[in-house]
């Protein structure tokens, strides 16, 4: 590989490592489009290598989150249960499906995402006793530690099925769904939504990235440049949390996906 291309997928796992912490979303989101519109692979092969890239992220920006008592590792190991299950089903999918298709469910769930989170208002049940399996509480931007409770845990075990299936026929990582799944749906705060979904998607994707690399269709050299700017990247992005208020965290999260998700929609039509 020459150095030129090396330098240019490690800007882009930087790039997309510090975005997709700070959303949440692994990077998934700016691998997909950058890897097939700009270096030519096809879906298949930009969804392998954004898996290994969400690992890398996930892996970097994990230690810090649960350093600092931002994410919920409880919440996020249960979700995972079904997540993973559908992270493998799609993997196996994946390797049928022609690229177009793949680009138009990428594009919809984007759509879906930024829809939602629009939408819908933050709602956050406050926890009065601290008791109970889904009581839970996290520390603020002031370092004030504050409750919250976890509802409709059932509904999302269910989705979290779809958005394994979903991060894996993509290579979003699912943090598209999980992000909204968890702050409107569940009431989970904003920030802890994000930073829980950084960790989640990490295991997501390992169970997704596996059955790529079994199968001889994940470009190895590709994944480890994506991989190394991906760490980086998601160093960057645990800083900016810390000091990011979490308020705006939303209207940007859903700009993000609307742009995104028109990238791909011209992609798939043969515009880009």
């Amino acid at each position: 590989m020459e150095p030129v291309l090396i330098l240019a997928l490690l800007l882009v796992g930087i790039g997309a490592g510090t975005l997709g912490t700070l959303f949440g979303l692994g990077g998934g989101i700016i691998f997909i489009p950058v890897l097939t519109i700009i270096f030519g692979l096809t879906a298949s092969e930009a969804v392998a290598v954004s898996l290994v890239g969400i690992i890398a992220a996930s892996t970097g920006a994990t230690s810090y989150f649960v350093k600092n008592e931002f994410a919920n590792i409880r919440l996020g190991l249960l979700l995972e249960v079904t997540t993973c299950i559908g992270a493998m089903a799609g993997a196996f999918l994946a390797v049928y499906v022609e690229n177009w298709i793949l680009l138009i469910v990428f594009g919809c769930v984007l759509i879906y995402g930024a829809v939602t989170m629009i939408i819908k208002k933050e709602r956050i049940i406050e926890d009065s006793d601290g008791n109970g399996m889904m009581n839970f509480s996290y520390k603020a931007g002031n370092s004030e530690q504050r409750r919250y409770k976890v509802v409709n845990v059932g509904n999302g075990l269910a989705v979290c099925t779809g958005a394994g299936l979903l991060a894996s026929l993509t290579g979003v990582g699912g943090g598209t769904i999980k992000v909204p799944l968890m702050n409107v749906h569940m009431h989970v705060p904003i920030k802890v939504a994000t930073t829980t979904s950084s960790y989640m998607i990490g295991i997501t994707a390992f169970s997704g990235a596996i059955i790529f690399f079994i199968s001889g269709n994940l470009l190895l050299d590709y994944a480890a440049a994506i991989a190394i700017g991906a760490f980086i990247g998601s160093l960057i992005g645990t800083r900016l949390t810390k000091v990011i208020d979490a308020a705006p965290l939303r209207r940007y999260f859903s700009i993000l996906l609307v742009a995104i998700a028109v990238t791909i929609f011209l992609r798939a039509g043969g515009v880009l």
